[in-house]
């Protein structure tokens, strides 16, 4: 009888190594390596199992997605849950997970057929409880509380499923693994045993996911790869705006998301999100910026904010919320090099309100000139958006839907536009203003003739940097001695 090979396998991403190791090679995680036997494969035919068949002689796979109900949970899946597809939710605890799956269940439970909800955080009644509150009582949706892998694929085995929840996999243990619940071991055997089960049957099936503090899904990344899709369900839980994005999708693109809202009665879809956005935006305040984003396929506008105050301590601080730190602060460099806005002394803080993320490139420029207001004080047109990428020389690049973009800005009400020189889009309603580079930028959407409001930052005037960067004139105030002398009650005329 062969001997068994003894392998080392780490506890936090399942990688194996032949020998023992401090360190992970795979994940970097320390003493996560131990010991597990592997024994001897048997000898196996070398024959394949099927020929290869030229692709375009392969049969198409049936069936389409079939709406659940909820309409952005359906944008975000490419129409719909696809029959036979296993699906892994993840988010952060208290996110709304549970709220949005049971919701889901009801409405596929009222046009489709039976559902079966398997909780293994909560009891019947709980979930009941939840159900009543969002008003998702059905005959159809049938609700267990299990937490062993043998009682799960058992009510797998009833007949006419037609989609079946598992909240969450990494409460469920197969007994016969010595691994605590939740493990790597655990989650790996759970995960691949109701997989298996769901793709024989031919079943729709749901796992929920937990997440690492860092945002990963917990568990091995085998778990990633066993499903069709993957969903990431994001958003803040002091907010009530919630993003359903796709990681991974097999059966179509990851470029859609679904834009909900966690309401008293649920999860709803929000109908308008640049509406909502921008609906309690105040016009006329230095450092508010519009710029349209897209977000999946659709067009959202979101407003940037920007704050610039004089540096408290040693260290200025550099605060971005909803969009890139590192981005943040190449911008200020550029502003600093390219147009002359130096923010060296002072704080800067910049936001997307509403709780929106920003990550694209297009919205650098509205960054950049949100900035350049807050730190002069001079009030950007209310009526104007902008996009654009911003490169390291202060050009500003094309971005890619721009039609969609400057559609969905003079569907609001807007009228005017700041884009790339290279932008060859024209709408009959939207002033359309083409800027080669920032400083350009800022001449045009921040009028210099009007009178700053508490400037806060040491800034070379307008007419230093149309005049190639001359010494500022002896005399001359700043723009921040302008604020201070104003503060004071004194005149703001920059000779004074």
């Amino acid at each position: 009888m062969a001997r068994p090979k003894v392998v080392h396998r780490c506890s936090a991403c399942g990688a194996q190594a032949a020998s023992w190791l401090g360190r992970c090679p795979s994940c970097d995680e320390w003493n996560t390596l131990e010991p597990f036997a592997v024994a001897a494969a048997a000898a196996r035919p070398t024959a394949p199992a099927t020929a290869p068949t030229p692709i375009g002689d392969v049969e198409r796979a049936g069936g389409t997605g079939r709406p659940t109900g909820l309409v952005e949970v359906d944008r975000a899946l490419g129409g719909g849950l696809f029959p036979g597809s296993v699906t892994l939710l993840g988010g952060p605890p208290g996110i709304g997970k549970s709220t949005l799956l049971l919701q889901l269940a009801a409405q596929v439970g009222r046009t489709q057929g039976r559902v079966l909800y398997l909780s293994a955080e909560e009891s019947p009644a709980q979930v009941r409880h939840r159900a009543e509150r969002l008003g998702c009582l059905d005959t159809n949706l049938l609700v267990a509380s299990e937490t062993t892998l043998d009682a799960v694929e058992t009510h797998l085995g009833l007949p006419d499923l037609e989609l079946v929840i598992v909240d969450s996999v990494q409460t469920v243990a197969d007994p016969d693994l010595s691994s605590a619940t939740g493990s790597v071991q655990q989650v790996r055997q759970v995960a691949h045993r109701l997989v298996e089960r769901a793709k024989r049957k031919g079943l729709t099936l749901i796992l929920v996911g937990h997440v690492t503090k860092d945002g990963a899904l917990a568990g091995p990344r085998v778990l990633e790869h066993l499903v069709d899709t993957v969903l990431s369900f994001e958003g803040d839980r002091t907010g009530e705006l919630r993003v359903l994005r796709a990681v991974k999708h097999r059966f179509g693109p990851t470029t859609e998301v679904g834009l909900l809202e966690m309401t008293e009665q649920g999860v709803e879809a929000v109908a308008d999100p640049s509406g909502r956005f921008l609906a309690d935006r105040r016009p006329g305040v230095p450092g508010s910026v519009v710029v349209p984003t897209i977000d999946g396929q659709r067009p959202v506008l979101v407003e940037v904010q920007a704050l610039v105050a004089p540096a408290v301590g040693s260290a200025p601080r550099r605060s971005a919320q909803g969009l890139d730190s590192a981005r943040l602060a190449l911008l200020l460099a550029v502003l600093d090099r390219r147009v002359g806005l130096r923010t060296v002394g002072a704080d800067v803080y910049v936001s997307v309100a509403g709780g929106a993320r920003v990550s694209e490139p297009a919205s650098d420029l509205a960054v950049a000139l949100a900035v350049a207001s807050a730190g002069t004080g001079l009030v950007v047109s209310p009526g104007a958006v902008a996009c654009g990428e911003v490169g390291l020389g202060g050009e500003l690049r094309r971005i890619a839907g721009v039609d969609r973009r400057l559609a969905e800005a003079a569907r609001l009400g807007f009228t005017k536009a700041i884009v790339p020189a290279s932008v060859d889009v024209d709408l009959d309603s939207l002033e359309i203003v083409r800027c080669h580079d920032l400083a350009t930028a800022v001449d045009r959407l921040v009028d210099p003739g009007s009178a700053p409001i508490r400037p806060t930052v040491d800034v070379r005037s307008w007419e230093e940097r149309r005049t190639g960067d001359q010494p500022r004139p002896a005399g001359a105030a700043t723009l921040a001695e302008v604020g201070r002398r104003a503060d004071r009650g004194h005149s703001v005329d920059s000779g004074a």
